[in-house]
């Protein structure tokens, strides 16, 4: 235990325990959010190389129990169609997560929040584009580049795939199922392209490991009172709490 606050101080670890539990209870609730919540509020005080770390964990077995939850038919049916895009992602996580450590610091601040804060504001103006049929095939290849890019160096695709299924006329009800999958296997390729880049190391997997339970206990709570309050208006108010979160980090990467 001793070794392991030396990564982390037990201060910090209890506030991050606390964002984690509530990124759980909001993908709970409504289905996204949990990584961009752990980055911008772990961002306030956290140094932002280990809270790509910690964030690995809980969210690989967080997207697991969300396609599991969608069942395994509708996961199969999604690879088959979306499969351009998923393997775009996942090539594209792989790859960029090898570039984090060579960041400086204040910039990565940066690189966290400009997207947070420019995702965010997309969702709540509410913009959705089209996809022309002819296009299709590379619209999925470059989404899943761009999506994948912003997956490996700051740990969220989700908000951009949410853009692209949108764009496409995915059926709401198949959205969750979608992005169960394609959450899924990205994840597990977090996971491999961080323990490769060595963001994800001996020191730094047991705090990842540990925010595993905190994360599991929101996603349950969310779950079990997402019935009770008005979900769109839950998730604008979390972007906008988001958005704020986003700017403090790029504030800090600015002013050092």
């Amino acid at each position: 235990m001793s070794h392991f606050f030396t990564v982390i101080t037990p201060e910090l670890f209890l506030f991050a325990c606390v964002v984690t539990f509530l990124g759980g209870f909001v993908k709970g609730a409504v289905g996204f959010a949990m990584p961009l919540i752990m980055v911008s509020g772990m961002g306030i005080a956290i140094a932002p190389e280990l809270i790509i770390a910690g964030i690995v964990l809980p969210i690989v077995v967080s997207n697991i129990l969300q396609v599991g939850r969608a069942g395994l038919g509708q996961a199969r049916d999604a690879v088959v169609e979306h499969w351009r895009y998923i393997v775009a992602v996942c090539a594209m996580i792989l790859v960029s997560a090898q570039f984090l450590r060579r960041i400086p610091t204040d910039t990565l601040f940066i690189v966290l929040g400009v997207p947070v804060v420019i995702l965010c504001l997309i969702q709540i103006a509410g913009w959705r584009p089209v996809i022309a049929a002819r296009l299709r095939r590379p619209v999925e290849y470059a989404a899943g580049i761009v999506s994948g890019m912003l997956g490996g160096l700051t740990g969220t695709w989700g908000p951009p795939t949410v853009l692209y299924l949108l764009a496409l006329g995915t059926p709401r009800d198949r959205q969750m199922s979608v992005q169960g999958v394609i959450y899924g296997l990205g994840s597990v390729m977090l996971f491999l392209g961080h323990v490769q880049s060595g963001v994800l190391n001996a020191q730094t997997w047991p705090f990842s490991a540990a925010l595993v339970a905190p994360g599991m206990l929101g996603m349950w709570v969310g779950f079990r009172l997402g019935d009770r309050f008005d979900a769109d208006r839950f998730r604008q108010v979390t972007l906008w709490v988001l958005v704020i979160a986003g700017v403090n980090l790029i504030r800090r990467g600015v002013m050092g």
